[in-house]
């Protein structure tokens, strides 16, 4: 969605119509003193006339911009009107009688930045019909049927419209009627003809603009219609330049033309954030999927996996028996064997489908589980400012390392924290808010709690709370809670959910500490070594009925060596 097709909020309504308002009160203020005698000041229209032209310039930019994306042709003429009058302040400044010059640097007379000026502020509605009438058009149209618009040619006319007025305003200023009397003192028949003129475009503008308002785009440009109407309301009641009226027109109008690029500065600015936002969501959503997909072949290879190796001990177990009985001994043992080969490659088949489904391999690494949260927090800041929740931090500085797959582990904890923030979204009696401490427990193990204020888990909904599709979310699959929980006891932990009172829940993650892992791995091997030796003994003791048992229990022996890190020295 661009600024020309999102609508506005309410927020950004009620600030259009404060600025209209402000804009209205100025007029009111400046009204009783417009015939105030005030010195002049030479630099005065160089330098308004210098902002407004970067200000316009950089309004018709991002106009360019959003047409060339959305290829909105109603978006190159408004673009178009704005370098247009863009253009025109040059020569307005050039004529202006004693900025440059006396009688202005341009051979003009002292009708030249009149009419000038006239054009360039009938370049604005005018422009904003067009750019509804063009919206309207396109609109009937399929967007794949429209071909690229032309930026160039609309910058091309921009530059031929404000040459014609300035060759017309000061070469043929003899064909134009009357303005001013002199330099200072206008002819007050005369200017009220023509403004009227501009006011019935302007209200012709703003009346169009009304009836098909529909985006951000529209809400800022009404509102600087509505500055440009208060321009000319001050204009019909002025009679000679250099009074307080005269420099609060000024004034106006630089307001009214900057208050379009600062709105759409600030809602580009808006909509990139968004787009940022929903970017960091679809990532985090692909993660979670990937996670899921982990978490899921790594259920099936746990549950699969299980059975298949004890169907690979008892075919095992079986030639060990059969190798005693006479009849066809040879062809049993290979057929029970083929068996128990069997199961082990349905086994290795279901894990490489969890690799396959893996962001990455699964590599173990010793990290500090609070540098893990914080870097966690990081990547969510942007969700939390959105939500509007505070995120608080009771982390323990003497929190042993851990042992895990920190990818894992990061997406357990982004699952945890975007549950708490989505508990939020409905909260507006109490702070929105989202603790997380750590705590080092029995030496062997880290407890991390991840706690919110929302409205907690219903004590109906507890018992259910990780069993797989159960959700109390509208938008929930119920697959998140339960795999984050099956990668936790992969890891040797534990995860559950609590109550807290007077408001909101808390879900716990237990790990065991690094040191822990490491002395479970050193029992293991020891407990292989002696199996080994237990096996030495067998051998020397081997009979032909032991040989498939020695053999299996052998190749069990290697799978988990293999399967295990190296010994620590």
């Amino acid at each position: 969605m661009g600024l020309f097709d999102t609508p506005p909020d309410r927020q950004e309504t009620r600030l259009g119509l404060a600025i209209v308002g402000l804009l209205f009160g100025v007029l009111l203020l400046i009204l009783p003193l417009r015939n105030v005698r005030l010195p002049e000041i030479p630099a005065f229209i160089p330098v308004i006339d210098a902002v407004m032209f970067v200000g316009e310039i950089i309004t018709a930019t991002l106009l360019y911009a959003q047409a060339s994306v959305f290829r909105s042709r109603a978006l190159v003429v408004l673009a178009t009107g704005f370098v247009a009058a863009a253009m025109l302040l040059i020569p307005h400044a050039l004529t202006f009688p004693g900025a440059f010059a006396p009688d202005g640097l341009l051979d003009g007379g002292v009708n030249s930045t009149a009419w000038i000026a006239s054009f360039r502020r009938a370049a604005f509605p005018i422009s904003i019909i067009l750019y509804v009438l063009f919206r309207q058009a396109n609109s009937e149209r399929l967007e794949v049927d429209r071909g690229p618009p032309s930026i160039r040619g609309g910058v091309f006319a921009a530059f031929a419209l404000a040459a014609t007025v300035t060759l017309l305003a000061t070469k043929g200023h003899k064909f134009l009627p009357p303005y001013f009397v002199d330099r200072s003192h206008v002819i007050p028949s005369a200017a009220l003809g023509y403004q009227f003129i501009i006011l019935v475009l302007f209200i012709a503008a703003t009346a169009m603009l009304v009836q098909t308002r529909k985006s951000v785009l529209d809400m800022w440009l009404l509102v600087a219609l509505a500055g440009w109407l208060t321009e000319t309301l001050l204009i019909l009641a002025l009679d000679s330049r250099f009074t307080a009226g005269w420099y609060g027109l000024f004034l106006l109008s630089l307001s009214s033309h900057l208050v379009v690029m600062l709105a759409l500065i600030a809602e580009s600015n808006r909509l990139y954030a968004r787009l940022a936002l929903s970017t960091a969501a679809r990532k985090r959503e692909r993660d979670a999927r990937l996670m899921s997909m982990d978490a899921v072949t790594a259920a099936i290879a746990h549950e699969v996996g299980q059975p298949l190796t004890a169907v690979g001990l008892n075919a095992s177990a079986a030639v060990s028996w059969l190798t005693s009985a006479k009849p066809d001994v040879k062809k049993a043992l290979a057929a029970l064997r083929d068996v128990s080969d069997a199961g082990q490659r349905t086994f290795a088949i279901i894990k490489s489908i969890r690799a396959t489904f893996a962001k990455e391999p699964g590599r173990a690494s010793e990290f500090s589980l609070n540098d893990l949260v914080l870097d966690t927090a990081s990547l969510l800041d942007r969700e939390l400012a959105a939500r509007k929740v505070a995120l608080d931090f009771s982390l323990d500085e003497a929190l042993p390392p851990i042992r895990a797959d920190r990818v894992q582990m990061q997406r357990v904890l982004v699952n945890l924290l975007v549950n708490a923030i989505e508990s939020l979204r409905a909260v507006s009696d109490r702070p929105r808010r989202v603790t997380i401490r750590s705590v080092s427990m029995d030496g062997e193990s880290v407890l991390l709690q991840v706690s919110d204020t929302g409205p907690g888990i219903a004590s109906e909904d507890m018992e259910h709370i990780f069993d797989v599709f159960f959700t109390t979310k509208a938008t929930g699959t119920g697959l998140g809670l339960p795999l984050c929980r099956t990668i936790v006891e992969e890891h040797g932990g534990r995860l559950w959910a609590s109550q807290d009172e007077p408001h909101g829940a808390s879900f716990n993650l237990q790990l065991p500490r690094s040191g822990v892992d490491a002395i479970r791995r050193e029992t293991t091997h020891e407990l292989l070594s002696n199996l080994e030796r237990s096996l030495s003994f067998l051998r020397q003791t081997e009979s032909e009925g032991l040989t498939g048992l020695v053999a299996e229990l052998q190749h069990v022996i290697d799978q988990v060596r293999v399967s295990l890190p190296p010994r620590t020295s």
